[in-house]
C-alpha cells in the first residue's frame, strides 16, 4: 500500500489479499442466496444497472479474516486525516469495539458486499456511509481478471477539489488486490490549511463479460 499515493489522490492499490483460487471461490458464493441479508437491483433503485449482495453473519472465513487484518492498518491513516482535519477520531483499536459503537448508534445490519456486473452494467457516483458513524476509508478487491474475464468496468473516483472543478481518476481492479479508497472525503491542503475535499466513486459500463468485486466497508448499515 503506497501511503504517498493514498495522501495524494485519496486511493491506492493493495498488495495481492487472495489468490486467484480464492478470489473464484468467493465470486462463485453469488448464487448462494442464503449467504446474504439482502440483495438490491441497482436499475430498480436508479443507481446505476447490475446487482450486488449484502453478506449476512457468519461471513466466509476470507472475508472476515480481510476485514480484521486491514481495519488496523487502515486506522492510523484515518486517525491523521481527522486530526488533519480537525475532527474527532472515534475509531477504537479493535474492529469489535467499533463495530460495537455502531451497533448502540442503531447501525447493526453488516456492509460487506460482493457485487456482480454483466454486459452493459454500471454503477452511479455515490458513497457509501450507511448512518452517523462513518469510517473513512474502505476497500474494494477485484475477483476477476480485467481484460480476459470482462472488458470496460472500471472504478472511478470523482474529487470536489475546493474552488477548482472536479478531478476524475479511473482504475482497473487486477484480480486479487485491493484498492484501498476514502469513503466521504479526504483532506487535501488550502490557503487556511487543511480542507476536506468530498468524493465520490462508481464502476464505468463493463463493455463484455462478468465482473464479480468485494467490497469491505468498516462500519455497520443504519
Amino acid at each position: 500500500m503506497n501511503l504517498d499515493e493514498l495522501d495524494a489522490y485519496g486511493f491506492t492499490l493493495t498488495e495481492p489479499l487472495l489468490t486467484p483460487a480464492q478470489c473464484a471461490e468467493i465470486a462463485g458464493l453469488y448464487d448462494e442466496a442464503g449467504r446474504f441479508r439482502s440483495t438490491v437491483d441497482m436499475e430498480r433503485h436508479r443507481f446505476g444497472r447490475g446487482q450486488y449482495r449484502y453478506f449476512r453473519h457468519p461471513f466466509p472465513l476470507p472475508v472476515a479474516e480481510l476485514r480484521e487484518a486491514l481495519y488496523p492498518r487502515l486506522l492510523p491513516i484515518a486517525r491523521d486525516w481527522a486530526a488533519r482535519l480537525g475532527r474527532p477520531a472515534p475509531w477504537p483499536d479493535d474492529l469489535g469495539a467499533w463495530l460495537e459503537l455502531c451497533h448502540e448508534a442503531g447501525q447493526t445490519r453488516p456492509t460487506p458486499i460482493l457485487l456482480r456486473y454483466r454486459e452493459g452494467d454500471w454503477n452511479a457516483l455515490h458513497r457509501d456511509l450507511y448512518g452517523d458513524l462513518v469510517f473513512p476509508l474502505q476497500v474494494v478487491i477485484g475477483l476477476d481478471r480485467p481484460g480476459e474475464d470482462y472488458t470496460g468496468g472500471e472504478f472511478m473516483m470523482v474529487e470536489q477539489r475546493p474552488r477548482a472543478q472536479s478531478r476524475g481518476t479511473a482504475t482497473l481492479l487486477p484480480q486479487g488486490r485491493g484498492l484501498v479508497f476514502t469513503t466521504r472525503d479526504r483532506p487535501v491542503r488550502s490557503s487556511r490549511g487543511w480542507s476536506a475535499a468530498p468524493v465520490r466513486h462508481g464502476v464505468s459500463v463493463v463493455r463484455s463479460g462478468l465482473r464479480h468485486t468485494l467490497g469491505l466497508v468498516f462500519h455497520d448499515a443504519a
